[in-house]
């Protein structure tokens, strides 16, 4: 199932047909893909994710400082004037911190996994939302065909109706009739492009740009048959469920964090300093210049234990913190468990429900055909009357319209339903040989720096801008630092 899903773009269609130049649900997918902000947004969180891994990996790392200064002394003891200028360079090195560094780093990793289990998670649900925003465009658009369709039949039905008034074959009631149904379906015409224009406008602000000409979308891949089928593929794959797991690991590494504060650290240190007494020891001490050593240096190592004892509680408050934040985590396991569940099985029953909507109301527009042309042909005959015929046009508009509709409604719970249970990813909606983000190229990259100095370029924004005007795809430019 997985891996092909728009590989067959082009292939039927479900709402109506499409030019052979037109926009793809594949093209709208990658360009959401590329330049959504929430998707972009989610890569930079982790990115931040990324650093954490490098944060931990600088605390067992040697930490160096360095020290420089000019005194002088402003009380007299003797004599003279007490100045220098001195310099010290000192290096510690941590060699025992009682698994604090090494739990950090795990803790860090595991998050980074949650986060990329988040990104996962964040583009399927961009997705879904991608495809309902174009089917809700094919959908409306078609609506707007049926009712302006619905309109230029009324008109032709009110111009029939006072040509056959002004010969005496209707009364002035067909006429009003005709002029009342013609009122209504111009208003719901109406309806119906503010409906489009709506979702055209949620369409470029998912996708990124004001819908074309749209192709039908490809078929949805075979799905399974039973509700518990999908559950048991959602249990497996499901990328929120993959992430809790995560930060539930990533906390309970935590608590072996703080735990290390209660146990000793050990360092090596190292220490040099240079003193200049810039001449002041003479003065000081009444010599002769010369004659008492101006400078001194001094070099030193050794390791330094540091032994807690009592810390007035703060370790076990800080462990206990641990835990709850493990014990929270662990509960929204369960929760995200039965979101999962719920969400699938409610996918699964919309697309069941829309696909029996769509034979019903397939039924119900070949009906309602047979009876408009039967019920103008029975007018014509005189055994049915002008409101008849007007009725008989409505209800095969409403069936067109609710069958479009279903079928809008079917693929949606359908994507909906693939996206619950992990299969609606970049691999398996085949958006490969394009840009594909690597949220492991960035971790390679920055996990081990150990340079103080290595910043990133300043950040500028990613995703495209919707404003109207040669603009659009202009990023916004941060202030200045």
């Amino acid at each position: 199932m997985r891996g092909g899903l728009l590989a067959a773009a082009g292939l039927g269609a479900l709402l109506v047909a499409g030019a052979g130049q037109a926009e793809t649900l594949r093209d709208a997918l990658v360009q959401t893909y590329r330049s959504n902000p929430t998707i972009t947004g989610q890569r930079a969180q982790v990115r931040t994710l990324d650093e954490g891994v490098a944060i931990a990996r600088a605390l067992g790392r040697p930490q160096i400082s360095a020290t420089a200064g000019v005194n002088q002394d402003l009380t007299r003891t003797g004599g003279g004037n007490g100045r220098n200028l001195n310099a010290g360079i000192d290096v510690s090195y941590p060699l025992f911190q009682g698994g604090r560094v090494r739990n950090s780093i795990r803790a860090a990793d595991e998050r980074v996994l949650a986060g990329r289990a988040d990104l996962r998670a964040t583009q399927g649900d961009i997705f879904t939302e991608a495809v309902g925003a174009y089917m809700d465009v094919i959908r409306d658009r078609s609506i707007v065909t049926l009712n302006r369709n619905q309109v230029e039949v009324l008109e032709t039905n009110l111009q029939a109706s006072r040509d056959r008034f002004e010969v005496g074959d209707l009364t002035r009631t067909d006429v009003a009739q005709s002029e009342a149904r013609l009122a209504l379906a111009q208003s719901n015409l109406a309806l119906a492009e503010g409906a489009l224009t709506g979702s055209e406008e949620n369409y470029r602000r998912v996708i990124g740009d004001l819908p074309g000409e749209l192709q039908p979308p490809p078929p949805l891949p075979p799905l399974p048959t039973t509700p518990e089928q999908a559950v048991d593929i959602a249990l497996a794959n499901n990328a929120d469920l993959i992430s809790i797991a995560a930060q539930v690991r990533a906390a309970g590494l935590d608590v072996s964090v703080a735990r290390a504060d209660r146990l000793p650290s050990v360092n090596a240190i190292g220490s040099g300093r240079y003193t200049n007494f810039l001449g002041s020891n003479d003065e000081r001490f009444g010599a002769d210049p010369g004659t008492l050593p101006n400078t001194e240096t001094t070099t030193g190592i050794g390791v330094q234990a540091s032994i807690p004892l009592y810390q007035g509680g703060l370790v076990g408050a800080r462990v206990r913190q641990a835990q709850a934040l493990q014990s929270q985590l662990l509960e929204q396991g369960v929760a995200v468990e039965r979101l999962v569940v719920a969400n699938t099985r409610a996918a699964f029953s919309s697309y069941q429900a829309s696909l029996d909507a769509i034979a019903s109301n397939e039924v119900a527009v070949a009906a309602n055909s047979l009876a408009l042309e039967g019920t103008r042909a029975e007018q014509s005959v005189g055994t049915r009357n002008v409101l008849d015929v007007l009725n008989a046009e409505q209800e095969l508009l409403n069936s067109q319209v609710l069958l479009v509709t279903a079928r809008r409604d079917a693929y949606v719970a359908g994507f909906a339903l693939l996206n619950a249970m992990g299969q609606a990813e970049v691999g398996d909606l085949n958006l490969d040989g394009g840009y594909i983000y690597d949220p492991v190229a960035n971790y390679d990259r920055v996990s081990r720096r150990a340079s103080d100095w290595s910043d990133d370029p300043v950040p500028q924004p990613v995703a495209t801008r919707t404003v109207y005007g040669p603009v659009a795809q202009t990023p916004v430019t941060p202030p200045s630092e």
